[in-house]
């Protein structure tokens, strides 16, 4: 929907990858759903679920056998997104690189982006 021909709309790393395998594996998923929600600190969230099949006009993104599927909302806020999982001592999750975010909160779970050229300001 919102892609430049011959380029994944976000990338994922080779642990992000493996990880969306293991939670694919685990629950027979066709993919891990992506998308953002009003709400957080920032004003919005990111949205992660395992889907059965694709939705009507979501992007799909295969690597190493994970399969992604963009929300068709979420599309033109995570274009240029960079999908990574991170292990460390206190925690374990996904990462979101996302070039358009403009701010975030201190813990780092919601984000807000610019306006949209013609739209309202976000709440």
């Amino acid at each position: 929907m919102f892609s430049i021909p011959g380029a994944a709309p976000v990338t994922i790393t080779p642990a992000a990858a493996a990880q969306i395998s293991r939670l694919m594996a685990g629950k027979d998923a066709y993919g891990l759903r992506i998308g953002l929600k009003k709400g957080g600190c920032a004003g919005m969230e990111y949205t992660m679920e395992l889907a059965a099949e694709p939705a009507a006009n979501e992007e799909v993104v295969d690597r190493d056998g994970a399969r992604v599927l963009i929300a068709p909302m979420a599309q033109m806020f995570l274009f240029g997104t960079e999908i990574d999982y991170e292990t460390g001592l206190l925690e374990s999750g996904f990462k979101f690189r996302n070039p358009n975010v403009t701010d975030s909160c201190g813990c780092g779970e919601s984000v807000r982006f610019e306006p949209l050229e013609g739209s309202r300001a976000q709440d």
